[in-house]
Order: structure tokens, then C-alpha cells, then sequence
């Protein structure tokens, strides 16, 4: 297949043709390169190297668009449910800095009894049929290409088909994977020996494929009454699975731990997860730490889901971090919107970046209260292994209900998760192998007396049986999607208008979706507000209109509404008109420029127009405006009878005028452009002159229509004007030193 256009959109019909010989290109996890790099003069010591095609922060436009990458993996979660409008976000968050995508459930593969081939569009958003895996890798495969690094894909090794899973993940170039049995236990009532016994299975399998395994220990606090007070559980639950993951096989270089900070503001977040963040890489630290902020406070607002995100990574560069997830509002709102992806991943770039190096400016004490307060979590969990030790061990430790306890231990308060050892989802499934068991496969766990059919084969028992599909991927079969009404060539074909022609539509989610946010305000209370957002909605003829966030400002004086919904109409882009765009100059060449061959504007507004704003923002050097790149200018104020403009420009010997219009009644604005004109005409100096008109209502083609040479309007920079005055001088000739 051929490489990606970055100029194109993505062809999801080639990532599905001919998909049942693809084949993934690699296995295993990559880590990024870590090294010291410089960048327009600043050097980063926790950085990887740049992308080879990439989106900058916004902010890297005064910088020359320079792209840092920080040391560390980056995740994003991605969760639509319909898999190739999920690709079309993986690339968008590639060139923002992800290599590592999550494809996320929200329903639960874990709720699975079996696995399941040729499911449309998987449950919850995740997809496990090979169909979607395969379709997904091959497209990352592509999109890694693009951006020159390699992307980490990931997914979900539970529930009771968790082997299965395993098996199905190391075909198909899964990287990564959350596999940690306590999850199953505690959380989705699965029997904790079956669990056990399926994750040795699981893990040895993810072992032989080199995948990242992260654990799911921060569910407890996502789940206990008072999270914060669990942190000695999280300890335990991270050694559990740790040592029996590296028990199994699973080398240590790729057994991460989960790290959610138990807390969140309001509460005193720093003095609260700080000490455990210590703590757990204390215990810990032969393992790979992947921090994640904290979800259990999230609600709707993306403001305090960002603000959350960024302690989450003070907390990441005053300790460590290999893996930095990257979680957005969308659990909070349910609005799996692309820009939240993206946000969340420059959020994390941005500040990851600005911490560069952080711990060679301060040091985290070793005595006071961040000593105090880690020791004592570690003891707490030191105590709590050892009592059960003392009760017989894990089982009947989940059986007393120890677990996911709201007291912080060894206070309890009774509200612990408690499962049956011989109950819950299987129990009575796992049978005991007989002494001679055989099992010609790769990868599996425990004995198999191989060495009493064929010595030879003891390192390669599928030799046994030819081979298998982990050695020979051709023995794979590929079965395609068997729902005849929900597959996604019937999605593709719903929507091939909105691919394959001029049509489209605003989207949240998926392609044509047509969902749109906005933002209202309204002066009365809450329970009013929600209703009055849905009723401007529907006066607005949205449909499927909900609330998706809503916030106080005032019990009475107002709140703020943000409301979801979908229009039905298509915008038809062959009868767009392309507004005229500048081309901008770097920087140091302007600069360069106005050295050599100095620049004199005469600026002000004309007419009757008494704005000021627009006209300096582009001016004054506070602003960015062209003084910035050394371009003097006379202002001769507001309200600038047309004349003097021309007058003053003999006078200075200017170059340029700028004429700053906003007045629209009787086409003023219109008429004063071509009055400018025609008086510099009068004088003998119109083919001197540079006449720039801007305004609100003012385009290029409008100002040129009008006699002026070049017209800006809404967005226009100083940048801007400066490089259309130099390149429109040095095409007049001004180019002799």
C-alpha cells in the first residue's frame, strides 16, 4: 500500500482492501529515543526527537514553529465505537504528539464469555474482532511512517476470553495491553481463580509478543468513597500483579504500573499525591511508570479537566513517567469529540516541555513532611501484605472484603469489595491438567511434556504440529463481518457523499455526524437555564438536543450552558469562495530585509471612523504589529481626513499607507479606499505608493476592487502586513543596498 499524502485525507476504503493478506509490520512495544536536543537555541534534556511531520503548539508560531517532543510515551484514548472514523482521529493525534493509542472500552470487554468474530463495531467502542484490529493496525502502520515514530496500539486483555484476547492481539501487532486480574475480581465479579488462571495465560502470551502490560490498580481509587485514603491498597494491588506478571515471563522493562493520583483539587492536591507518587517509585522502581491523571472528581467542564491534567504532570516531572496518559472530558460529557483528543495531548505536550529539566532547578525533600508522609504509606502497605499473608492470602483477603475500602488502612469502614472464592462469573470452569498434558502451542504457560514426545522440540512445541499462527501468520483465518445490517461497509456507504464529493457537514464524532456545540449564557438559575438552552436549540432547529455541561456563576445572576446537537444540512464546498491568504515571510528575513532598505508607513483611520483598536494591534510592537520588525510608523489618529494621508506620506517620504476603515453605511468605506487612490493619483505619487486598506469588512478582493493595492481583514497580524510589504517592494524594486 502506498504511504500517506499528508496533503490528503486518508482512504479508509484502501486500509480495508485486500486486508485479509495484511500483515502487521512489527510486534512488540517501543519506547521512545530519550537525548538532549536543541531547538531554535534552547536545548531540552528530557526530549526524544522531533517528528518528521507534526502540528506545533500554537504558541510555536514566534518560535519558528518548533515542535519539542518530551521523553516520554504519549497516550490518547479513542472511543467513537465506529473503527474507521477512529483512524482519521489516530492520525490527527499522531501528528500531535501520540504514540501510544489506547482504543478504549466504555460498556466492557470484560463483560465477554467469549470471543467474539466478526461483531460490527465491537461493544462499547472497542474493537476485538480481527477485522478492526487488523484495519487499525495497518492504518497506524501508515501514519507512524508520516511522522516518522513508531505508535504503540493498545487494547484490553480481560474478562474470562482474556487468552483468547491474548492470542488474537499478538496476531494482529497489538503492542500494548491492560492485563491485571484483580480488575476482573473486584470489578466485574469474574471467579479469582479462573481470573488467575486465564491471566498466566494472558500474560505468558503477551510475554512471547513483547507487549507493555499496565496494570488496573488505580481502579480502586477511581472506585473507593474517600480515594485518597486507599493508597496503601494501590501499592499492594501494583506489587500483586507486578511480581506475578514478571513470575509468568514478562520482562520488567515492560511492566507498567498505573499511576492515578488519588486526589484532585480542591483538595490540597500536592501535599496529597506527591508523597504517594514518591512512594510508589520508591517500592517500585524497576518497573515502568505510566501516570495517568485522576478521573473520579471529573465532571463535564474541560477547564477543570485541564487545570487537573496539568498538576497530574507536575507530579509526572517531579518523579518519573515512561508512559503520560492523556485523559479528556468525555466520560464526563459523553462527547467523544476529536478536538478533546487533540487538546489533551497539547496539553500535556505543552507543559511537559515547559518542566524540561525541572529537577536540576529543585529538589524533592528528603526529611519533613514528603518523607514523613510517603514512609508512612509505605508502611501502611507493608502491614496490609502481611495481615493477608496472615489470613491465607489474596482470595480470602477479597473474600473479607479488605479491598477498595474507604478506610485508610488498617482503619476499615466495611464498604470494601467483597467476592466469593467460589463464586462469581465461571467459577467451576478451570479443570487441572493431567500429568501428561500435552499442548503443542507457543507461548503457553506451565507444563506441557513436550520434552516426551520430541526433545527437540521443547523451545518450539508448535514445530510439533507444523507450526502456528504466531510463526506462520498466513495460517490465520481471516473471517470478515457477518452482521449483514451493521457492518462498515454499510457505514461507509452511508456516508461516501461526505468522502467522494463537495458535500459535508460540521462533526463531534463520527463523519456526517452533524453535531455542533455551543455556548450559552443565560441570567437566571440553573434548573431554568438547562431549560431555556434546549429551547433556544430547538427554536434553532438542532436536533437531538442535550445538555452536555452546565455551571453556576451565580444562584441567581446566571449560568452557563453548553448544549450538543445535530443539524441536517449539508454545506456544499464548490460553492465556498477561498478567502485570499497572505504568504507570510520567516521572521529573520524581514528583519533582514528592513536593515538593508529602511521602511516609513503613514497609518491612522480615515474618514469619520473614530476605532483605534484594530489599526494599533497591528502597529505597536505590543501587539506584534510591524514595529516589531523594526518598520517605523507616523499615526496620525482617528477620524484622518483622506488627504492628509497622501500629504503625509510626501512629507515622511513613506513608502506605505495604512488605512484602517470599519464604517459601512452609504459604502463610506468603499468610497474612501478609491478617494485615497485618486488624490495620490492627483499628486503624482500613487506609483510610489503601497496603499493598504484593513478593516472588518474589508478583504483583499474588496480593497483591490477599490483602487488600494491589498486589503486585511478579521485575524490580520502585524507578520502579515510585514511580509506582504516586503515582498510587494521588492517586486516594485526596492531591492538596491
Amino acid at each position: 500500500m502506498k504511504s500517506l499524502n499528508p496533503s490528503s485525507k486518508i482512504n479508509v476504503h484502501e486500509i480495508l482492501e485486500d486486508l485479509a493478506n495484511y500483515k502487521p509490520r512489527r510486534r512488540g512495544w517501543i519506547w521512545r529515543q530519550k537525548e538532549s536536543i536543541t531547538l531554535n537555541e534552547f536545548t531540552y534534556e528530557q526530549a526524544s526527537p522531533s517528528l518528521k511531520r507534526s502540528v506545533p503548539l500554537p504558541s510555536a508560531r514566534a518560535l519558528n514553529n518548533i515542535d519539542p517532543q518530551p521523553d516520554c510515551v504519549v497516550t490518547t484514548e479513542i472511543a467513537s465505537g465506529r473503527f474507521e472514523d477512529d483512524i482519521r482521529r489516530m492520525r490527527m493525534a499522531a501528528y500531535h504528539g501520540a504514540d501510544h493509542v489506547m482504543v478504549i472500552r466504555t460498556a466492557g470487554q470484560s463483560h465477554f464469555d467469549g470471543l467474539l468474530e466478526g461483531t460490527p463495531q465491537g461493544v462499547g467502542g472497542i474493537p476485538i474482532t480481527r477485522k478492526q484490529l487488523r484495519a487499525q493496525r495497518r492504518a497506524l502502520d501508515l501514519i507512524e511512517e508520516e511522522v516518522g515514530r513508531p505508535i504503540n496500539y493498545h487494547s484490553y486483555v480481560s474478562g474470562v476470553a482474556g487468552p483468547e484476547i491474548a492470542v488474537l492481539f499478538t496476531e494482529e501487532g497489538v503492542n500494548g495491553a491492560h492485563q491485571d486480574p484483580q480488575y476482573n475480581i473486584l470489578y466485574r465479579n469474574i471467579n479469582m481463580i479462573r481470573s488467575f488462571v486465564d491471566a498466566a495465560e494472558s500474560k505468558r502470551v503477551m510475554a512471547y509478543a513483547n507487549m507493555a502490560q499496565i496494570d488496573g490498580a488505580h481502579n480502586a481509587n477511581a472506585t473507593a468513597r474517600d480515594a485518597w485514603k486507599v493508597m496503601p491498597e494501590l501499592l499492594v494491588q501494583h506489587g500483586i500483579n507486578s511480581v506475578f506478571s514478571e513470575k509468568v515471563g514478562i520482562r520488567p522493562e515492560n511492566i507498567c504500573l498505573s499511576t492515578v493520583p488519588p486526589a484532585a483539587a480542591p483538595s490540597p492536591d500536592l501535599k496529597l499525591n506527591l508523597p504517594y507518587a514518591v512512594a510508589l517509585r520508591e517500592f517500585f522502581s524497576k518497573y515502568k511508570m505510566r501516570a495517568q491523571m485522576n478521573t473520579k472528581y471529573m465532571d463535564s467542564s474541560t477547564r477543570e479537566a485541564t487545570v487537573t491534567h496539568v498538576i497530574n504532570l507536575l507530579i509526572s516531572r517531579l518523579t518519573s513517567v515512561d508512559i503520560q496518559s492523556t485523559i479528556t472530558p468525555d466520560e464526563g460529557r459523553n462527547v467523544p469529540w476529536h478536538i478533546y483528543n487533540i487538546e489533551a495531548l497539547d496539553t500535556a505536550k505543552q507543559a511537559l516541555v515547559a518542566m524540561d529539566d525541572i529537577l536540576s532547578m529543585v529538589t524533592l525533600k528528603t526529611d519533613g513532611y514528603l518523607y514523613d508522609k510517603k514512609r508512612e504509606i509505605q508502611e501502611r502497605a507493608v502491614l496490609m501484605l502481611e495481615e493477608i499473608i496472615d489470613m491465607g492470602g489474596y482470595f480470602e483477603a477479597v473474600e473479607s472484603g479488605l479491598f477498595v475500602d474507604s478506610g485508610e488502612y488498617p482503619a476499615r469502614n466495611g464498604d470494601g469489595i467483597s467476592r466469593e472464592m467460589n463464586g462469581g462469573v465461571s467459577a467451576g470452569s478451570f479443570i487441572a491438567r493431567d500429568p501428561d498434558y500435552m499442548a503443542p502451542v507457543t507461548a503457553h504457560y506451565g507444563y506441557n511434556n513436550i520434552e516426551q514426545y520430541d526433545s527437540t522440540c521443547v523451545d518450539n512445541p508448535a514445530s510439533l504440529i507444523g507450526g502456528s499462527t504466531f510463526e506462520r501468520p498466513e495460517m490465520v483465518q481471516f473471517i470478515d463481518e457477518l452482521d449483514l445490517t451493521d457492518n462498515v461497509n454499510l457505514r461507509l456507504e452511508e456516508t461516501e457523499k461526505y468522502r467522494s464529493s463537495s458535500l459535508l457537514k460540521p462533526e463531534v464524532e463520527w463523519l456526517g455526524d452533524g453535531v455542533i456545540t455551543m455556548d450559552l449564557f443565560f441570567p437566571i438559575s440553573e434548573d431554568l437555564a438547562s431549560e431555556a438552552a434546549l429551547e433556544a436549540a430547538n427554536k434553532m432547529r438542532l436536533k437531538d438536543v442535550e445538555v452536555i455541561h452546565q455551571e453556576v456563576l451565580h444562584p441567581s445572576e446566571g449560568t452557563r450552558v453548553q448544549v450538543k446537537g445535530r443539524v441536517d444540512f449539508d454545506i456544499d464546498t464548490s460553492t465556498l469562495k477561498r478567502r485570499e491568504k497572505t504568504e507570510q515571510i520567516p521572521e529573520e528575513e524581514i528583519l533582514e530585509y528592513v536593515k538593508k532598505h529602511p521602511i516609513k508607513v503613514i497609518a491612522g483611520t480615515g474618514g469619520h471612523d473614530e476605532h483605534s483598536v484594530g489599526i494599533r494591534e497591528v502597529l505597536d510592537i505590543k501587539h506584534g504589529g510591524i514595529e516589531k520588525y523594526g518598520i517605523p510608523y507616523t499615526y496620525l489618529g482617528t477620524s484622518v481626513p483622506i488627504e492628509k494621508f497622501v500629504d503625509a506620506a510626501i512629507e515622511m517620504d513613506a513608502q506605505c499607507i495604512m488605512m484602517s476603515t470599519i464604517i459601512s453605511h452609504d459604502d463610506t468605506h468603499y468610497k474612501n479606499m478609491e478617494k485615497l487612490h485618486q488624490y495620490a493619483v492627483e499628486k503624482g505619487v500613487r506609483e510610489r505608493l503601497i496603499l493598504i486598506a484593513g478593516g472588518t469588512q474589508v478583504t483583499p478582493e474588496i480593497a483591490r476592487k477599490h483602487q488600494v493595492d491589498q486589503g486585511f481583514g478579521r485575524g490580520t497580524k502585524g507578520h502579515h502586513i510585514a511580509s506582504y510589504l516586503v515582498k510587494r517592494l521588492k517586486e516594485m524594486g526596492h531591492n538596491a543596498d
